[in-house]
C-alpha cells in the first residue's frame, strides 16, 4: 500500500471511529466551550459584580430625590434648674420627660445638580454593562484560539500516526525482504531507527494534545481533572469571510460601532460630562422643603382639676392707687387651686406641634471641596477622552496588523500547498522505486520525512490562516464561530 493511500485510510478511520475513550464521553463544539467560560470564567464574573455595583450606585441617585424621613424619640431624667411647664418660671425640679419627633425633608432645586448625576450614574452603568460584554469577547476569543490549538494538535498527531503505521509497514516488508536474503540488514536497521523516531513524534505530537486540552480548560475554568474532548470538524468545513470583505478600513469603521470597549469609552466620557455639571451643579445654592412633627410628655406637667374644691388659705390685702393719687387698701381671699397631673397619650395630644419650612443652603466657605470635586471631574473627563483616543488608536493598529498577517498567512498557505504536492510526488516516487530494489532506505527515509513535515506545516498554516481570519471577522462584529451553525 502506498504512504498516500495509508494515511488517506487512517485520517479517515480516526474521523469515523475516534477512541473509545472517546466515545464514552460528551463532545465539546466551540459554542459550548464559549458558553462555559462565560459562565463560569472569574473575570466575567468579576465584570459581572461591577456591572451590579453601578447599577446599585445608580439606584442610590435615584433614590436621592425622594424626601426623607427620620423619626426620633427621647426618654430621660432632667433635675436642676429647668422651666416649670406650668408656669414657666425658672425652678429647681427633678422630672422625667419622653419627646418624640418626626422630620422630613425634600430637595426642591440645587441647580440640577441630582438630575445630572443620575444620568452620569446610569450611563456608568450602561458602561459597567459595555465592559461585561468586552470581558465575555476576550474571553471567547482565547477560548477560539486554544479550540483551535488544540484543534491543531489533534490532526498533527493523526498525521504521525499515520507516519508511524507507514514505517511500521514498511519495516515488516523489509524485515521480510532481509529474511529472504533479497536486501541487507541495514535496510532494517535503519527503517528501525525511523521507527523509533517517528514513535517519539507520535508520543510528543499526544502529550501537545493533552497540554492544549489543558490550556483550553483552564480559559473555561473547567477542572483540569475533568473528563474532556471536543468535536473535531474538518478544517475545511469551518467558514471563512472572503478577505476582500475584510479590507482594513471598513473593518476599523464597524468595530468602531461593535466593540465593546469603545462602547464602553463612549458611555464613560458621557458620563464624565454629566458628572461636570452634577459637580458645577453643587456649587450653588440648595432649596429645601422641611417639616416636622413634635410631641412631648413630663412627669410634672399638671393643670387644674375642676373638680375639686379650692382650698382657702387666707386673706391678703393689697394696696391700691387711685385716679386722684391717694392710696387705699383692698382685702382679698386667697385660695389653692387643686391641680393635677395630665395622662400620657393626652398629654402627647396637648403638645402635639407642627412646622414646615423652605430651608436654604449656600456653600461659601467648605474648605474648596466642591471646587475641587469640580476641577477634578473636569480632569477625568479630558483623561478619559485621552483614554478613548488611545484605544482606538490600538484597535486600528490591531486591525491593520490582523490583516497583514491573514494576507501573509493565506500566502502561506497556498505555497505549502505546492509544496505538499510536489513532496507527495517525489515520495511516491521513491516508495515505488525502493520496494523494487532501486532506492536505499536514507533516501527513502528522506522523501518521506519531507512529505510529512510538508503536511504538517500546510496542516499549521490552515490553522493560522483561520485563526487570523477569525480575528478580523471578530473585529468586524461577525463574532467567533468554526461551523455554519454557530451564531457566535
Amino acid at each position: 500500500m502506498s504512504m498516500k493511500k495509508l494515511l488517506l485510510l487512517t485520517l479517515t478511520l480516526s474521523a469515523l471511529y475516534p477512541p473509545l475513550a472517546g466515545l464514552a464521553q460528551d463532545k465539546w463544539d466551540l459554542r459550548r466551550c464559549v458558553d462555559y467560560a462565560i459562565a463560569n470564567n472569574i473575570s466575567v464574573k468579576q465584570a459581572d459584580v461591577q456591572a451590579r455595583l453601578a447599577r446599585l450606585t445608580l439606584e442610590q441617585s435615584q433614590w436621592n430625590q425622594v424626601p426623607t424621613l427620620g423619626l426620633g424619640t427621647q426618654l430621660g431624667v432632667k433635675s436642676g434648674n429647668t422651666q416649670n411647664p406650668n408656669t414657666y418660671a425658672l425652678s429647681t425640679q427633678t422630672y422625667t420627660l419622653n419627646n418624640f419627633q418626626a422630620q422630613s425633608s425634600v430637595t426642591a432645586f440645587n441647580f440640577f445638580s441630582i438630575r445630572n448625576a443620575i444620568v452620569a450614574n446610569r450611563l456608568a452603568w450602561q458602561a459597567a454593562l459595555a465592559n461585561t460584554e468586552k470581558t465575555k469577547n476576550d474571553i471567547s476569543l482565547n477560548v477560539a484560539n486554544a479550540y483551535l490549538q488544540a484543534l491543531l494538535s489533534i490532526q498533527q498527531t493523526a498525521i504521525a500516526k499515520a507516519k508511524l503505521q507507514l514505517s511500521q509497514n514498511q519495516l515488516e516488508v523489509t524485515q521480510k525482504q532481509v529474511r529472504a536474503g533479497t536486501l541487507p540488514e541495514l535496510n532494517a536497521a535503519e527503517l528501525e531507527s525511523q521507527v523509533a523516531q517517528d514513535s517519539a513524534t507520535y508520543i510528543s505530537a499526544n502529550g501537545t494534545v493533552t497540554q492544549n486540552l489543558l490550556q483550553l480548560k483552564a480559559y473555561m475554568d473547567l477542572d483540569a481533572s475533568s473528563p474532556f474532548d471536543i468535536y473535531t470538524p474538518p478544517v475545511e468545513d469551518i467558514p471563512i469571510e472572503n478577505i476582500a470583505d475584510l479590507q482594513p478600513e471598513s473593518v476599523y469603521s464597524l468595530a468602531l460601532v461593535n466593540q465593546p470597549l469603545q462602547k464602553m469609552d463612549a458611555l464613560n466620557i458621557a458620563s464624565l460630562r454629566k458628572t461636570v455639571d452634577a459637580n458645577k451643579g453643587a456649587m450653588y445654592p440648595t432649596f429645601s422643603i422641611v417639616g416636622q412633627l413634635g410631641a412631648s410628655w413630663i412627669s410634672t406637667f399638671q393643670q387644674q382639676d375642676f373638680s375639686k374644691q379650692p382650698t382657702y388659705t387666707g386673706r391678703d390685702t393689697l394696696p391700691t392707687l387711685h385716679i386722684t393719687g391717694s392710696n387705699s387698701l383692698i382685702t382679698q381671699d386667697m385660695f389653692n387651686i387643686p391641680l393635677k397631673n395630665i395622662g400620657y397619650f393626652r398629654q402627647l395630644n396637648t403638645t402635639f406641634n407642627q412646622f414646615i419650612g423652605l430651608n436654604v443652603n449656600i456653600p461659601i466657605l467648605n474648605n474648596r471641596t466642591l471646587r475641587t470635586a469640580y476641577d477634578k471631574s473636569k480632569l477625568n473627563l479630558r483623561n478619559q477622552e485621552l483614554q478613548r483616543d488611545q484605544d482606538n488608536l490600538t484597535l486600528k493598529q490591531n486591525i491593520y496588523q490582523a490583516y497583514t498577517a491573514a494576507v501573509t498567512a493565506l500566502q502561506k498557505f497556498e505555497a505549502n500547498k505546492i509544496t505538499v504536492t510536489a513532496t507527495q510526488k517525489s515520495a511516491d516516487f521513491a516508495d515505488k522505486r525502493y520496494h523494487v530494489g532501486m532506492l536505499n532506505p536514507i533516501d527513502l527515509l528522506t522523501n518521506q520525512n519531507n512529505y510529512f513535515n510538508a503536511q504538517i506545516n500546510l496542516l499549521s498554516s490552515q490553522f493560522d490562516y483561520v485563526f487570523k481570519m477569525k480575528v478580523l471577522e471578530f473585529y468586524k462584529g461577525l463574532g467567533i464561530k468554526l461551523s455554519k451553525q454557530d451564531n457566535r
